[in-house]
């Protein structure tokens, strides 16, 4: 079994799994974001089997749904379910940021032999190579703010890599109630695997 949320806008629906995260997928259904949700898999495994950890998804289960709005339709999985305020031990947490890492490591492997100009979708859109990197960066920075991880502005790799560092030691740490920042821990994981397996997959599809 694979335990998965739906975030339902009123345009769009994302399927996104509980127990891998970053693992979304977003279509203008619910059966459509299941459907593609699962087509990613073989993608996920990547991230997983790297991380060392064994991947075999069963089949999608819905075990939670959240009221979407603007942000979804857009295309981001933005409402926090209730399922992430559950308390969760620093094995969890540990796990989950080890999948963040090595997110982050196969988007520098990507990005680094990618080219400058990537391939334009049918109507001309989509951002070069630069621009997605320095995205990625700078909203990781806006998402550490949320668990409580400050930095200024990033001027350097060695600036990104000790806000990263922060964060990952931050997010591997057990969790229990109340909520004493902007996202809980788990939302955090989430969004940020995700955002970044997302550009990794842009940047795959587009170079």
């Amino acid at each position: 079994m694979t335990r998965i949320y739906l975030e339902l806008g009123t345009k769009k629906v994302f399927a996104c799994s509980l127990d891998w995260p970053g693992w979304c997928r977003l279509a203008k259904d619910e059966q459509a974001a299941i459907d593609r949700f699962m087509d990613y898999a073989p993608r996920y495994r990547v991230i997983a089997e790297r991380t060392g950890l064994a991947f075999e998804p069963g089949e999608p289960v819905v075990v939670a749904q959240v009221k979407g709005g603007d942000m979804t339709d857009f295309g981001v999985p933005y409402e926090v379910p209730d399922l992430d305020l559950q308390p969760f031990d620093e094995a969890t947490a540990r796990r989950e940021v080890a999948l963040l890492r090595t997110a982050w490591e196969l988007f520098d492997e990507v990005a680094a032999v990618a080219p400058e100009d990537l391939r334009k979708g049918p109507r001309g859109g989509g951002r070069d190579l630069t621009k997605i990197v320095h995205h990625v960066e700078d909203s990781e920075r806006a998402y550490a703010r949320k668990v409580g991880v400050k930095h200024r502005p990033l001027k350097s790799r060695a600036d990104r890599e000790a806000m990263r560092a922060e964060l990952a030691e931050t997010l591997s740490r057990a969790w229990q109630p109340p909520l004493e920042t902007g996202w809980p821990p788990s939302y955090a994981r989430r969004r940020l695997v995700w955002h970044v397996i997302d550009h990794l997959w842009e940047i795959e599809d587009r170079r």
